[in-house]
């Protein structure tokens, strides 16, 4: 994990890639005329499965919010955790996935069918962006040793 090191530009929406004839970037820590970029809320991710709805259509592509108190608060005092605490991670998501493919609500009941891979996937990927601010994973190269950092949010399960 990279805790410890997380920067503000954790935070931030992603950057266009500039071009040839654009000037390069000023050197990090610099203040930009701009100010400083806006905090980062929603994550983009991609499900190892696909969710299957009512009618049969996958839906992979999805965003997810970052979790509030009230977020993690609220589903304490719902019955279904109350009697099942594994179902609280349920709950949570339900709120929390502002899209799924062509759904733009995702219930606690949808979050229900999603395939195990995907629950898990989603439970990871919530843990990393709620913690780190970011869904972005370090990690080392077996063979050589160097580190860097993957993207959990774009193409995993790919």
């Amino acid at each position: 994990m990279r805790r410890g090191r997380v920067s503000e530009r954790d935070f931030a929406a992603p950057a266009a890639t500039p071009s040839a004839d654009a000037p390069s970037p000023s050197p990090e820590g610099a203040g930009s005329l701009a100010g400083p970029a806006p905090l980062r809320t929603e994550f983009p991710f991609t499900l190892p499965r696909g969710y299957v709805d009512a009618q049969g259509k996958v839906h992979r592509e999805g965003v997810m919010r970052l979790a509030t108190a009230r977020d993690e608060l609220s589903p304490l005092s719902d019955a279904r955790v109350r009697e099942n605490p594994a179902y609280l991670s349920v709950v949570l998501l339900g709120h929390l996935i502002t899209r799924l493919g062509s759904l733009t609500k995702v219930s606690p009941e949808d979050v229900e069918g999603f395939f195990a891979v995907d629950l898990a996937f989603l439970q990871k990927f919530y843990e990393k962006i709620n913690l780190d601010g970011t869904a972005l994973a370090s990690t080392v190269c077996p063979d050589c040793h160097h580190e860097f950092d993957v993207d959990m949010g774009s193409r995993l399960g790919e």
